[in-house]
């Protein structure tokens, strides 16, 4: 059974950057199609960047250039290095994953079995 905690949520300032971590236990990064996602208050869950067991990360468009999804793979450790935060980045952050391969459909949060508890982040002037 694959185990995920976040860790790293908090309040930041606009154009701070910030680190979240999510570790992983029951299962090896190795093999597992990782991804974070996120929701703010009266919105929808949304998919924020994936990274496969390749390494190959992708982003959505609000975010790309500015998030940087990574896994460290000794650590067994996902984590998403966010930059230059505003106020459309507040809300509960997810890291989620999937056993084996990453799929086109990334952002629709169905595809991923395993969940952490999520944590909030908060972004403000």
């Amino acid at each position: 059974q694959v185990h995920l905690v976040e860790s790293g949520g908090g309040s930041v300032q606009t154009g701070e950057a910030h680190r979240l971590s999510c570790a992983v236990t029951g299962h090896t990064t190795n093999n597992l199609c990782m991804a974070w996602f996120r929701q703010a208050s009266g919105k929808e869950r949304e998919g924020v960047a994936t990274i496969s067991r390749f390494n190959s990360a992708t982003y959505r468009d609000s975010v790309e250039g500015r998030f940087i999804a990574s896994v460290d793979r000794a650590e067994n450790t996902l984590y998403l290095q966010m930059n230059e935060l505003n106020a459309a980045d507040t809300g509960i952050y997810w890291c989620a994953a999937r056993i084996g391969d990453c799929i086109n459909d990334w952002l629709n949060p169905q595809w991923y079995k395993f969940w952490g508890q999520g944590i909030q982040v908060t972004v403000s002037s």
